[in-house]
Formats: C-alpha cells, structure tokens, sequence
C-alpha cells in the first residue's frame, strides 16, 4: 500500500482523491465540533473508528467541504470544455467562482433553482441530494455574496475578506491539482480561486500548497518529497512563513512523535487553513500507507475533524487510488455515483477526450 508510483492510473487517483475526501468527510462530520474527551467518551478509548450516525440519524453523510470540492470540479471541467470546445473560455478564477455561485443557490433554495441564466445550468446544480445544508462555512457563504474584482498578488492581502484565513480555502483546492500541467499552475489556480472568498496570504497560501502537493501525489512522487516541493513554492511569496512553518512540523512529527491524537493536537484545532492542510499531511504520512489508520487518526482530534478527514482522504486517494479506498466505507459514502461520474468527467478531459456540452454548458 505503500507505492505510489505510476501503475496507478490517472482515472483510479482521480476517483481515489474525491471519493477519498468525501470517505474523510463522512468520518469526521458526526464529530466535528467535539473535543477528543467528548469523542472518547461516546465511542470510546480508540475514539471514532468506523462510520457513526451523525446528529440527524443518517450515516456516511458529507458536508460542505465535499460540496464545494465537486463544484471545484465542476468549474474545471467547464473552463477546459470552454477554452477548447466552444472558444469561450474565461478567466478560470472567474469560471470557478461561478461554479461556486452554482454551490451557493444550494445552500440558498431547498430545491433546484431554474436554469433562467448560464451560471445556474448543468447537471451537478440538479443533484438533489446537494440540496441540503452541512454547517456552510460563514466565510465561504458572505464571501459568496461580494463583488469580486480579481485576485491579488500572491502575497498579498485578496480583495474579498483580508482577514480571512479559514480551512474553507483548503478544503474545496484538491481539484485543482489534479487538472493542473504542473505543480507551480496548480499551486497559482488554487490560490488565485481560494481568494475568492478568503483575502488572508496564509489562508489562500495554504490551498496553494495542498494543490502542488496533490498534483506531485498524482505523478507519483511520494508525499514527504510533494510536501518539500510545495514548500519550496510557498518561500517564493510574502506571507509564506505560517504555512510553510506548519509543513515543516508536520514532517519533523511524521518522522518521529508517536501516531496519536496528542500528537495531532501539537498542529493545532483546524480551523485556519495552515493547520488543517498539516494536520492532514501528518496523518497521511503517520498512516504509513494504511489508508483506514490514516483516515482514522485524521478525524479523532479536538478540531475541524470533518475537514482534515477530506484533505487527508484527497491526499491518500491521490497517492494510491481507487482501490486503495476501504470499500467498507465507500460504499455507504452519501453520493457516491455523482462523485464517481465528476471525477470520471474531469479524468476524461484532462486526458483530452470530449464530456457531453449540456453537462457544463457556458463558464
């Protein structure tokens, strides 16, 4: 399990870095808010290990954090459909941000809005089961609502929410690494899109760096060597030194600390993009190639469990693939046929190959 060379196919890491999340999310949203004594004293020494009913009685669920990860795909797949196939392709931050729009009318309408303009259509907005409401994050919703000129210089303060450096920036960026032609165009996209709701350096930095981490992931490099290279990404913009510093961390932990929820508490609670984004990586590389025990350690911690279980799913599935994944759990993952066929759609035209046009139809 520990190989992450390239006898993995692109359409394996694909599905494995999505449906890999949305496993992540699953495990980490009935605990999300509790404390590691809470969590322990509910499901005992070890803590959450498996699948748990959430709050309303339904098991394997996924927040919003797995939501905006499809829209992300969804942005993508029409901004390559667009430049390509119909010659209308735009600027991708402003692509994706519709994509994002798409997300928001979601979190807005109990059932799907009509498609009255191009950036209400297609067929992931008409996704019922997304319809429905996962503790959206505050950020990500009112900086949905802004007017949003462009994004700023790497580094500096974005024009939407400055002060904002939550894990929605990560959480939502895998994508991004997997249709990117190489690590410094993921790391740009990611950051550039993740400004659109989040202005703080560090938040948008952050998702920066998960994207070139992914995109390394998805070449085969193994994941102490994508996180180095990711690091060197970040030193080339002010406002690096709190990502970077937490990578680092999270590497010398890996090496040596004990796998155990303690020790993931030492990277902090989550809820900032830098700790959430090292969070999982430790985990990842804690794991030691078992997928399951990776998974587990990432989500029994007093923090944004839901969000460092998807990024640490993201990573895992990217390295490893489909089937990779504990089917045990995949197969109560709440809509795994909707993320199985996005993550075949994008699969398919980062190979070059063609997806129908009214499934992404404008940007």
């Amino acid at each position: 399990m520990s190989d992450t060379g390239t006898d993995v196919s692109l359409q394996s890491r694909v599905r494995g870095c999505l449906l890999g999340g949305a496993i992540g999310d699953a495990l980490g949203a009935p605990v999300e808010f509790d404390s590691l004594a809470a969590i322990r004293a509910r499901y005992g020494p070890a803590g959450v290990t498996g699948l748990v009913t959430g709050g309303d009685g339904a098991v394997g669920l996924i927040t919003d954090d797995t939501q905006m990860t499809l829209f992300t795909v969804d942005g993508l797949i029409r901004a390559r459909v667009g430049e390509r196939e119909r010659g209308t392709g735009g600027a991708l931050v402003h692509v994706v941000r519709h994509a994002y729009l798409r997300w928001l009318d979601t979190q807005l309408h109990f059932s799907p809005p009509p498609a009255d303009e191009p950036v209400r259509t297609g067929w992931l907005r008409e996704q019922t089961w997304l319809y429905a409401r996962r503790a959206p994050g505050n950020t990500c919703m009112s900086g949905l609502h802004s007017e949003f000129p462009g994004p700023a210089a790497l580094g500096e303060p974005g024009p939407v929410n400055p002060g904002s450096k939550g894990c929605g920036t990560v959480m939502r960026s895998a994508p991004f690494g997997l249709a990117a032609p190489d690590a410094r165009t993921a790391f740009r996209n990611a950051a550039e899109c993740a400004q659109i709701t989040h202005g703080h350096p560090t938040g948008y930095l952050a998702a920066g760096a998960f994207a070139a981490i992914v995109f390394s992931l998805a070449q085969g490099e193994p994941l102490d060597r994508a996180v180095s290279g990711a690091v060197g990404l970040l030193t080339e913009h002010p406002g690096h030194e709190e990502t970077g510093d937490r990578l680092r961390q999270a590497l010398d932990l890996a090496a040596g600390a004990d796998p155990a929820p303690e020790t993931v508490e030492r990277l902090g609670g989550a809820w900032v993009a830098e700790e959430a984004l090292a969070i999982a990586v430790y985990c990842a590389l804690a794991g030691e190639g078992d997928v399951e025990r990776a998974l587990l350690l990432a989500v029994n911690h007093s923090g944004d469990s839901d969000s460092t279980g998807a990024i640490c799913g993201n990573l895992l599935g990217a390295a490893y693939g489909e089937e990779a994944l504990p089917r045990h759990w995949l197969d109560r993952v709440e809509g795994r046929d909707t993320i199985t066929r996005l993550a075949d759609d994008l699969a398919t035209v980062i190979s070059g190959g063609r997806v129908p046009w009214d499934a992404y139809p404008g940007c």
